[in-house]
């Protein structure tokens, strides 16, 4: 139920408004989102770690919009370093007018992004979109074959979906748990977590190169040991983690010699993707409060 009425309020223009303009939610969210995106991915790559940015927005409405956010991509591209990569949402590039303004706005970032070593992972929105969120991939890796999807966890086909990539020899698959809503989709966390489980079976045996994308402690053991079963070491899949989440777990499967991606927001439309980081696990809701509290 709380995580219902928190999706609810991502969308609510008037509970943005009180909670974007209380100064203490914008002192927690500066921990969250970067403020100077080139010099936390200055800090996090010192401490070896890899990023992966995502300029926030999305759901624009107007071709003018779709055009500015590739505009700000092809800037970013230039402030990240070799190995880098930037995660993007096609409704930010147009998706809802056109999937083929979509495609066309997300080949020209993949193309600059390709002459300065960086790779593009299209990111996971609203169930509506899934289609042409997969549709897009399969066209842009025929070109781009570096470019990498996001598969959510809580929606029941995940696993074929999974399946399916895991057949295509290198895709790049971030599997995460996901922050949506969708009609029959896995609201329970036992039964978004067995999900997580089985789709992290499909890819760490098949041919894909998968990014894990979770904060939970046995879930990054389980994927650990899958990827020993597949005979996979450190070079065949990587984790992922935010920004401000688990920074010492971060670092320490850094050190073990591990790929530890880190997703960087940044960018001043952070209130519905603040939203959703406390619905995908509600008792992220003391975290944040405990986060206002000491900085009260």
């Amino acid at each position: 139920m709380l995580r219902q009425v928190l999706l609810a309020a991502s969308r609510s223009e008037r509970v943005e408004r009180v909670v974007s303009t209380s100064p203490l939610t914008r002192d927690v969210v500066r921990r969250y989102v970067a403020q100077d995106v080139g010099a936390v991915v200055s800090e996090l790559t010192r401490d070896g770690l890899l990023v992966t940015v995502d300029h926030l927005g999305e759901e624009v409405t107007d071709r003018a919009q779709a055009e500015g956010e590739v505009r700000a991509y092809l800037r970013l591209l230039t402030r990240l370093p070799e190995g880098s990569d930037v995660s993007v949402k096609l409704t930010a590039l147009g998706l809802r007018l056109s999937e083929q303004l979509a495609l066309d706005n997300a080949a020209t970032i993949c193309e600059q992004a390709a002459l300065r070593g960086i790779t593009l992972t299209l990111d996971a929105e609203e169930h509506d979109t899934i289609a042409g969120l997969h549709s897009v991939h399969a066209t842009l890796r025929k070109e781009h074959p570096s470019v990498g999807v996001v598969v959510q966890a809580y929606l029941p086909e995940a696993q074929e979906r999974c399946a399916r990539l895991a057949a295509s020899d290198g895709t790049r698959v971030r599997l995460c748990k996901g922050a949506y809503t969708a009609p029959g989709a896995y609201t329970s966390r036992a039964d978004i977590d067995r999900s997580f489980v089985r789709c992290l079976r499909v890819l760490m045996a098949g041919s894909a190169f998968p990014m894990v994308a979770t904060h939970d402690p046995r879930l990054v053991e389980i994927a650990s040991a899958l990827a020993v079963l597949a005979g996979r070491d450190f070079s065949a899949y990587e984790y992922q983690m935010l920004y401000g989440i688990r920074p010492a777990e971060q670092r320490r499967l850094a050190a073990l010699g591990a790929q530890m991606r880190v997703y960087v927001p940044y960018g001043d439309d952070w209130y519905a993707y603040l939203m959703r980081r406390l619905a995908e696990r509600p008792r992220n809701l003391a975290f944040f409060a405990r986060s206002l509290l000491s900085r009260g």
